[in-house]
């Protein structure tokens, strides 16, 4: 069986539009801090990747819940074919099934409680989510090691972006948004590095992810062009 796309092609395109949506929302901050026109407010509440609810929030959330559907995916395969750690894949699809939730709604952003934390851990729910996401990586360690070692360190290279970004990148955010607030240059584009190590973890873990089901179906895989050149 052939499919529309193949990961090489994906990994072109999900990189692309990663430079797109980051560029755009560079472009916008700069404008807004040099210049500040009353007309572009609509635009940078659109575009940039600070802001909540808009076109980035929008690709964010929709990556997770592609590598959620995908992992689903394994998960099926791994049970039809009486593979090992199938209840790993099922947790894997949860975890990203509630992480692009989150990055749609911020229920991250309650995580803290009632903690008032000074400096770096200025934004508290990063101490239960680092706590959170050590118990996770020892319970996946028996996972990691049954893969194979280009899938392992897929995997691996893909989630420490990701985590460098969504957890690494607001300690700086939080000790700078203590002393300087939320509403300047410096913080939107600390902002900017994290959603973008974000996005970027988020698609390189998606084309892993459509690379290790292609091998465990054995299907092959093709680009559109291919599909058509093939055709004629």
């Amino acid at each position: 069986m052939d499919l529309l796309v193949s990961h090489t092609w994906l990994r072109g395109l999900l990189l692309r539009l990663l430079g797109l949506i980051t560029g755009l929302g560079l472009l916008v901050e700069l404008v807004y801090a040099r210049w500040r026109p009353s007309g572009l407010g609509p635009v940078l509440g659109f575009l940039s990747l600070s802001y909540e609810q808009n076109l980035p929030t929008w690709y964010a959330s929709g990556l997770l819940l592609c590598c959620a559907l995908v992992l689903a995916a394994i998960a099926r395969e791994a049970a039809l074919s009486g593979a090992s750690h199938l209840r790993h894949w099922w947790g894997l699809a949860a975890t990203f099934l509630y992480l692009s939730l989150d990055e749609a709604v911020g229920l991250h952003e309650h995580l803290g409680g009632g903690l008032e934390l000074p400096g770096v851990l200025y934004f508290s729910w990063v101490v239960p989510a680092a706590v959170a996401v050590g118990v996770f990586g020892l319970l996946y360690l028996p996972f990691l090691a049954h893969l194979s070692v280009r899938a392992r360190w897929q995997f691996l290279a893909a989630g420490v972006i990701y985590v460098t970004g969504a957890l690494g990148m607001e300690l700086p955010l939080g000790y700078w948004t203590e002393r300087h607030g939320n509403d300047n240059l410096v913080y939107a584009l600390i902002d900017l590095v994290e959603e973008s190590l974000e996005l970027l973890g988020v698609s390189l873990f998606l084309v892993a992810l459509v690379e290790y089901l292609g091998a465990r179906v054995r299907v092959t895989l093709v680009s559109p062009e291919r599909q058509e050149s093939s055709g004629s």
